[in-house]
């Protein structure tokens, strides 16, 4: 074995290289450096949860404070006393400190965290510390102080920091082989987190975000690695083609996600007009759409494609001991807590033996006035015999003290001058030592009853500086925004049936449908094989395309309807199916496997529906019969990997479609999730109604808008939302609104007659206010009058709306309510009344979407699948070999 100090010599071709080991340079200078950049500059101390920079700055400020603000650039100069690096690091720590803005007090252009504009430079702009700063930062006699760099000056080791400062203010650094990302929190939550913890009560902390924004903290993962965070910009409808940003992500600023929307924009993802920042002290970005594109979609697609939500990881790592440590944001609170309890009992024992100290030299003095014991040292001539004249003084009158009487003390006597001794007030004395004696005895209470102690101070904290710290980021749950749905289509895709390719270049052959270069293509072909394939310029799929579509994925609605024959002279069978999710790229057979299988039939349908087709044989023997009709409603629903039930053993001259059928899906249950405002099928919220195809949801607003939308999942819900239900259209609306030009109150009642169409239904003069709204049958409302000086109150009316007015065009004014003064107006419980059937009675949706079988490459293609299949209410008979067979002389026999 080769030592590593040892040289290595090569001979090759008559030459002789040496080769020098450096492995242990590696281990020697590379861990230092390393140590040196986790240590000294990227990582925060967990004591006081600052880096060593920002330490030497507060303590600069400390050392120039004079409660006047300094110029920054004098502050740099004097931090770079402590701080062994340029002035430009020094500075651009000061700007981040003072933009968090709560240690440092700053006046000046410090720069704008919503805009991403820089501070002016450093001799433009002053700072001083905060009061706040003041307060929790320093205290010098509880302060561990080290050797600066150059040995001139001493600097703290940590400063005395009394407030869990680091998860406040949030940090970020990039040492050699490790991060930190700790992400800001909010200065209340964090102070009544402190108090639970002292009171030994449970809590949670989360950030919050100078920049405000809308955050998804289900994945915080308390802060420790592998957490997620998304983080949302504030987006709303101003008018139908206008959007506005209010609030953007942290970590980012208007200048990059205006980027961000112009980039997306620019690729197609997005179509936007143009776009204004307005922002100042408040973000303001508002986005202007074309007509035509939706309000609604766009925002989702801003969220799919922009900065507009981003993730965040948290990856709490801190200094302790002068190691790395990693630690959740629980425990750093935890800790930062018990720190300042430590703290706070330091700073009480200090300041307890300074008042023991106050009271045991005013009480010595006393003695030693009231007792004239000054008159003894009259005749010392030295020194010693002054001191020992005194001590023999004192000795009668001390067995009180708590200690004894030291040399120190009494040469500390002798320095009492004449004036003092001449004017001193027995009664004054007095009072000044059991005015000490009070304090003695509050200390050494907080002493004994320590977090009680610290829990006042944290109290105090938050009453004396929480004003306008209130939390920012709202908390909610996203769903997630599935790109595919939001994304805009402005691609066009085209199909060469008979050579097998789809693309998007292929301008010259058949166009297909719209969509974007992330959507997946479903594709489907003669022999009976299926693809799902990424959209491109030009791709090869196979010969004789039956069907092309944009495939969605997970989509347990679009049924696939298909008669093939097995192989070539085979039987013909039928089958359903539904394509949930595929490996992209992959060829699927649908057929038995056979070789020379050909599809007769094929359909696609978004709903489920189920048509009659017609199916033709070809003339062979002594067949009789030759066509008959087969309804695909007679078929179950299967995974696409079955063989489905036999049709037919003879040749097959065509299928034909007969008639189109209506939707075999039961009716879809939609949720609605108040939390997140979005529409769901998920169980999530309070359910809304059951919605077959046609049906849609009626949306009434408070500022008077009534609309009609398809249940979509993508759908958005504005805040003053008050009414959304499934639309029944001869259901009347009855809207109860205070006129604002007659200063009087209407009643009207209304049908919904423009689908899809936004109206309003009270007038438009800017005082005019919706006071109900109601879309029962028959509704009541209650009138409580106002009192009218010199007047009895009039009795509250109970008033039937149904009978009060009848049923008139949305844009009528309507009947007034009352000509008196109307104090209140409420709504009460409806009169009983049954409404009019509004679904057919024979159930003519069979098929529970739950039911609709998963894709499985490994579901086994045997003859049990060749069953006779019958609507869902009638699957009591048992499985069978055949559906049905034509015999000889063309007689179908059923089985």
């Amino acid at each position: 074995m080769i030592d590593e100090n040892d040289d290595l010599i090569n001979e090759n071709n008559d030459n002789q290289e040496t080769i020098t080991r450096v492995t242990g340079m590696y281990k020697e200078w590379f861990l230092d450096y390393a140590s040196y950049v986790i240590l000294e500059r990227a990582v925060p101390a967990i004591e006081d949860g600052f880096k060593p920079v920002q330490r030497r700055i507060m303590q600069s400020m400390k050392d120039l404070d004079d409660g006047r603000y300094n110029k920054v650039a004098n502050i740099v100069g004097h931090t770079m006393q402590y701080h062994p690096h340029g002035d430009a690091s020094i500075a651009d720590a000061m700007v981040q400190i003072g933009q968090k803005d709560l240690l440092i007090d700053t006046q000046g252009n410090w720069g704008n965290i919503l805009t991403g504009d820089s501070a002016a430079a450093s001799r433009y702009i002053e700072a001083r510390i905060s009061k706040f700063g003041l307060d929790v930062v320093f205290n010098p006699k509880i302060t561990e102080w080290q050797s600066s760099y150059d040995g001139r000056r001493k600097e703290p080791i940590n400063l005395p920091v009394m407030f869990p400062l680091l998860l406040a203010q949030g940090g970020e650094g990039i040492a050699v082989g490790l991060s930190t990302k700790i992400l800001p929190h909010n200065f209340i939550e964090l102070i009544e987190a402190s108090i639970k913890h002292l009171q030994g009560k449970r809590f949670t902390i989360l950030p919050d975000f100078p920049t405000a924004g809308i955050a998804d903290f289900t994945n915080y993962n308390d802060g420790l690695r592998g957490g997620k965070v998304r983080v949302r910009a504030k987006i709303s409808q101003l008018d139908k083609n206008t959007l506005v940003i209010s609030e953007i992500p942290f970590a980012t600023n208007t200048s990059s996600l205006i980027d961000s929307i112009l980039k997306a924009n620019d690729k197609g993802k997005i179509k936007i007009k143009k776009i204004e920042d307005n922002t100042a002290a408040e973000v303001e970005i508002l986005v202007h759409l074309p007509s035509g594109i939706s309000p609604d979609k766009t925002i989702d697609a801003l969220y799919a494609f922009t900065n507009c939500e981003i993730s965040i990881s948290p990856l709490g790592c801190v200094i302790e001991d002068n190691k790395p440590l990693f630690i959740g944001v629980t425990e750093m609170l935890r800790r930062s807590t018990d720190n300042t309890v430590q703290l706070l009992k330091q700073e009480l024992e200090i300041k307890l033996n300074e008042l023991e100290e106050q009271w045991h030299f005013a009480s010595l003095e006393r003695i030693f006035i009231e007792n004239r014991i000054y008159r003894d040292i009259e005749e010392e001539e030295t020194w010693d015999g002054v001191i020992s004249a005194i001590d023999k003084g004192l000795q009668p009158h001390i067995k009180h003290l708590k200690r004894k009487v030291t040399e120190e003390d009494i040469a500390r006597l002798t320095e009492i001058r004449i004036k003092r001794i001449s004017k001193f007030d027995i009664d004054k004395a007095q009072q000044k030592i059991e005015a000490l004696e009070d304090q003695i005895a509050e200390v050494k209470h907080h002493l004994a009853n320590l977090i009680d102690y610290a829990i006042a101070y944290f109290a105090r904290l938050k009453k004396e500086y929480s004003e306008g710290r209130e939390r920012k980021t709202e908390i909610r749950v996203f769903d997630d925004v599935d790109a595919t749905k939001v994304v805009i289509r402005n691609t066009k895709l085209y199909v060469n049936r008979e050579e097998g390719f789809i693309g998007t270049s292929l301008r010259k052959n058949e166009y297909v449908c719209d969509c974007s270069d992330i959507d997946d293509i479903i594709v489907f072909t003669k022999e009976g094989k299926m693809m799902v394939t990424k959209v491109d310029t030009k791709t090869f799929i196979g010969k004789d395309i039956i069907h092309v579509a944009v495939f969605k994925k997970k989509d347990k609605r679009t049924i696939y309807n298909m008669i093939y024959r097995d192989g070539k002279g085979g039987a013909s069978y039928v089958k359903r199916f539904a394509v949930t999710g595929t490996t992209r790229d992959k060829e699927y057979d649908l057929t038995n496997g056979n070789t020379n299988s050909v599809v007769w039939y094929f359909s696609a349908n978004p709903n489920g529906e189920a048509e009659v087709v017609t199916v033709l044989l070809r003339q062979s023997g002594s067949i009789k019969k030759l066509k008959w009709d087969l309804d695909f409603s007679e078929i179950l629903i299967k995974g696409r990997a079955s063989k489905g039930n036999r049709v037919t053993k003879y040749s097959i001259k065509r299928v034909e479609l007969k008639e189109k059928g209506v939707s075999t899906l039961k009716p879809r249950k939609i949720w609605f999730d108040d939390t997140i405002q979005r529409l769901n099928v998920d169980t999530r919220g309070e359910l809304v109604g059951e919605f077959r195809g046609e049906d849609r949801l009626l949306v009434i607003s408070q500022s008077g808008i009534v609309k009609t939308i398809l249940p979509e999942l993508t759908a958005r819900f504005d805040d003053d939302m008050i009414v959304l239900e499934k639309w029944i259209p001869k259901k009347p609306i009855s809207a109860i609104y205070f006129d604002g030009e007659k200063e009087r109150y209407f009643v009207k009642r209304f049908l919904v007659e423009n689908e899809g169409k936004e109206e309003s239904f009270i007038s438009d003069h800017p005082k005019s206010v919706l006071e109900i709204v109601s879309t029962d049958w028959k509704p009541m409302v209650e009138i409580e009058y106002t009192k009218e000086r010199g007047k009895d109150r009039k009795d509250n009316a109970e008033v039937n709306l149904e009978e009060f007015i009848a049923v008139k065009g949305i844009s009528a004014l309507g009947n007034q309510l009352t000509k008196e003064k109307v104090n209140q107006i409420s709504l009460l419980e409806p009169l009983p009344y049954e409404a009019p059937e509004q679904i057919p009675a024979e159930d003519i949706e069979v098929v529970d979407e739950e039911n609709v079988e998963a894709d499985s490459d490994k579901t086994p293609q045997s003859n049990s699948d060749n069953t006779k299949t019958t609507p869902s209410h009638e699957q009591t008979k048992p499985d069978n070999d055949l559906d049905f067979e034509i015999d000889e002389e063309g007689q179908i026999t059923l089985f």
